[in-house]
C-alpha cells in the first residue's frame, strides 16, 4: 500500500510538471497583400477576385497605398509571457546595404485554435521604404522564438 501511494504521488508530480510546460507555437501561413488607394486588398469577398486584383495592383504601382501581411498563428501549452508577432522587411539596396524595417504587434493567447493578425506598412512609410524584396514573420513569447515563416529570398 505504501508503494502505491509513492507511485501515485510521483504520477501527480509528473502530471503537474507536464501542465507547467512552456508554450509552443508556430506561424502557419502568411499572406502579403497590396492595398489600393482606399486601403482595400480586394474588390469583393471572392478569393479569385482578390487574386486578380492583387495582380492588377502588382502591375500598377501608382494605385498602391501600402502592403498588409495577414498571418495565421497558433500556440499550445501555457503562455507565461506576452506574445508578439514580428515582421522583418528587406527592400532594395541603397548603397551597400538593403533597406530594413521591423513591425511588431502584441497578441493575446486565446484558446486552442489558430488566429489571424495583420501588420500593415502604409502611407509615407510605404512610399519611403519602396518595394519589399524579402520578409520574415515570427511569433515570440517574451524573448523566446516560437515559430516563423519567411519568404523565399530571406
Amino acid at each position: 500500500m505504501h508503494r502505491f501511494l509513492i507511485w501515485l504521488q510521483l504520477a501527480g508530480w509528473l502530471a503537474a510538471a507536464g501542465a507547467a510546460e512552456a508554450a509552443t507555437g508556430r506561424v502557419i501561413k502568411v499572406l502579403p497583400h497590396f492595398l489600393d488607394l482606399q486601403g482595400r486588398h480586394a474588390l469583393s469577398p471572392s478569393l479569385y477576385d482578390r487574386d486578380a486584383y492583387q495582380v492588377h495592383l502588382r502591375q500598377h504601382p501608382e494605385e498602391r497605398s501600402g502592403l498588409r501581411f495577414d498571418a495565421q498563428w497558433k500556440t499550445k501549452g501555457g503562455v507565461w509571457e506576452p506574445l508578439k508577432l514580428k515582421l522583418e522587411l528587406r527592400g532594395f539596396a541603397q548603397g551597400s546595404l538593403p533597406k530594413q524595417m521591423v513591425l511588431e504587434r502584441a497578441l493575446e493567447a486565446r484558446g486552442a485554435f489558430s488566429h489571424w493578425a495583420s501588420l500593415t506598412l502604409s502611407g509615407e512609410g510605404y512610399k519611403a521604404f519602396g518595394d519589399v524584396t524579402a520578409w520574415r514573420m515570427s511569433l515570440w513569447e517574451g524573448d523566446r522564438l516560437l515559430g516563423e515563416q519567411k519568404s523565399f529570398l530571406w
